[in-house]
């Protein structure tokens, strides 16, 4: 290995993250040591160090789930995966149980995410399962112009939205509406665009409004300026300009606020769906009836199955979804800096941490 391994752990809520050493070797025969390339800031992490939502593996723990890397190290099961680039689901199904054989792998009850089941990316290594790692072809991502740090939001920021647009059946000519323009937002906007939808961007920031209007949104509408009647009259107004179904509109929550959820609901019409992707501990209040009077649907979504990665990450490298506009790298020895900065909301862009040695990338 190229460095001496070590990770950034968490101690407890809001205590500054400890730099350990530790040894990385597998300890089962599937497993494999990831090299870590990048590891991309969620707000998930930040639920768990600032809010006190619980990991289900006891403190100290590395925290991080968006990994890429490439593979140092294997157990006997898993030779053939030494020396590939690769990213790392960001919930890791077992691939054995009912649920995983009947397609279900979101719900399987063995599922292991770093950073929360076990220790994350927030490391110079980290030790995963074999199974249902997304293996990154490096000619295709120089000439992407990327580098295999900045794929690392695939595993969670590019993918949990693909699989929200995949399962709510949108094709080309469908009108989506996504709540929350910024992070997972922005790439579920940049995905419906990609499999031929016209889409409408909503939030309360100018400047994600602006960037997003660049990268897929055919309308952007701000939250602060409108209120959820005034939202609707607008979307059916653009509908009807544009020749688009004022009714099966896809609507995607992805703010994870109450105020976005609300806003989320009122846009149901006849034959809607509605995708919840965002995330609050807030509640809301809600007629659960308009489902019914509207025939719509409404589908939780909860992080993406392995096999999606790939298609995911062919429309990266296809260039028909952008991550240089919404990310940006730092070093991981800043950890507790940034996430104060992203706590803060000081940060513009998804922040990468990659590894460093001597004060350089890794």
């Amino acid at each position: 290995m190229s460095q001496q391994p070590y990770r950034w752990v968490m101690t407890g809520a809001g205590a500054p993250l400890e730099r350990i050493g530790f040894d990385p070797a597998p300890r089962d025969p599937g497993e494999v040591v990831v090299e870590v390339a990048g590891c991309g800031v969620c707000h998930t992490d930040l639920g768990f160090y600032y809010d006190g939502v619980k990991t289900r593996h006891e403190l100290p723990l590395a925290l991080g789930h968006e990994v890429s890397g490439r593979i140092v190290s294997t157990g006997e099961q898993a030779r053939e995966w030494l020396g590939r680039a690769v990213i790392v689901p960001a919930v890791i199904p077992c691939g054995d149980c009912d649920w995983c054989r009947r397609g279900k792998s979101s719900i399987c009850p063995a599922q292991k995410m770093p950073g929360n089941d076990l220790h994350g990316g927030f490391a110079s290594h980290l030790v995963v399962p074999a199974h249902g790692l997304c293996t990154v072809d490096e000619q295709r991502l120089a000439r992407a112009g990327l580098t295999l740090a900045d794929v690392a939001v695939v595993a969670d920021a590019a993918t949990t939205p693909y699989q929200a647009v995949h399962r709510s059946g949108l094709v080309a000519g469908d009108l989506a509406i996504v709540i929350g323009a910024g992070g997972v937002g922005g790439y579920t906007v940049q995905i419906a665009r990609a499999r031929g939808a016209t889409v409408v961007a909503i939030d309360v920031d100018p400047g994600r409004l602006q960037s997003i209007a660049e990268h897929g949104a055919a309308l952007t509408l701000n939250a602060r300026e409108h209120d959820a009647r005034a939202i609707k009259q607008a979307v059916v107004a653009f509908a009807k300009e544009h020749d688009l179904r004022r009714t099966e509109w896809l609507i995607f929550e992805c703010s994870g606020t109450a105020a976005g959820q609300s806003t989320a609901w009122s846009l149901l019409t006849h034959g809607a769906t509605l995708s919840v992707v965002g995330y609050t501990m807030d509640k809301i209040e809600l007629r659960l009836s308009n489902l019914m009077a509207f025939d719509a649907r409404a589908i939780g979504n909860w992080g993406c199955p392995p096999e999606l990665y790939p298609p995911t990450l062919d429309l990266v490298l296809e260039g028909k979804v952008e991550l240089l506009p919404f990310i940006e790298r730092r070093p991981l020895e800043d950890i507790n800096a940034v996430f104060a900065d992203v706590h803060a909301g000081r940060l513009r862009r998804r922040v990468v941490l990659e590894p460093t040695t001597g004060g350089k990338p890794a």
